[in-house]
């Protein structure tokens, strides 16, 4: 059998290599290793200058939010509106200019603020998504689960603990699925029912 596993990795290489590549990897001391590809992964959605806890502060520089996901989690979603474990999300936050070449109106993409990576892992964590900031290719520790991430995407996120809201190819995944979570429908409910939300 290994031998016949062996075989078929030689027979298609790139795929076997590009499925090993795409699961969490960590350090010995547990640190997540950040995905070195993640920009050849399936392209969610791109948000700019969202925010989900606070208001906007009006003196911090535009940003743009592009997510990513990997191709084998994406794939078992498109068929059944769920994530599977090893799924990894990766938001890169990207200044947004408007100045620049022969631009005169609306604004672009330039360097890379800051990463964050959420990851369904449930050898390490059952039942629960982890959140990671790495800077740059340095392994990251945990983000403590005391954060405002864990809260905030648990009480508001689509479809288990993840922002499928904002990404809309997969929206309508998740509904003709049946798995958008209960808070959130329930949080869409209230949405539509108060005057002047244009709901």
């Amino acid at each position: 059998m290994k031998a016949l596993m062996q075989v078929a990795c030689l027979v298609a290489f790139l795929p076997c290599a590009a499925a090993a590549a795409q699961a969490p990897e960590y350090t010995a001391d547990g640190r997540l290793i950040p995905p070195s590809d993640y920009r050849e992964w399936i392209f969610l959605s791109s948000g700019l200058d969202m925010s989900y806890l606070q208001l906007p502060n009006p003196l911090r520089a535009s940003m743009f939010g592009n997510v990513f996901v990997n191709p084998e989690a994406y794939r078992v979603f498109m068929k059944t509106g769920a994530w599977p474990d090893k799924t990894m999300f990766v938001a890169e936050h990207r200044l947004a200019s408007g100045k620049g070449s022969i631009n005169r109106y609306g604004k672009f993409q330039t360097e890379i603020v800051s990463v964050e990576i959420h990851v369904k892992d449930e050898a390490r964590n059952p039942g629960k998504w982890d959140f990671f900031a790495p800077k740059g290719a340095e392994p990251a520790a945990k983000i403590p689960e005391t954060a405002a991430c864990y809260s905030c995407h648990a009480q508001h996120a689509a479809v288990d603990t993840t922002f499928v809201q904002f990404y809309p190819t997969l929206l309508g995944i998740a509904k003709a699925k049946g798995t958008l979570s209960p808070a959130y429908l329930k949080e869409e409910q209230s949405t539509a029912a108060t005057p002047g939300t244009g709901r």
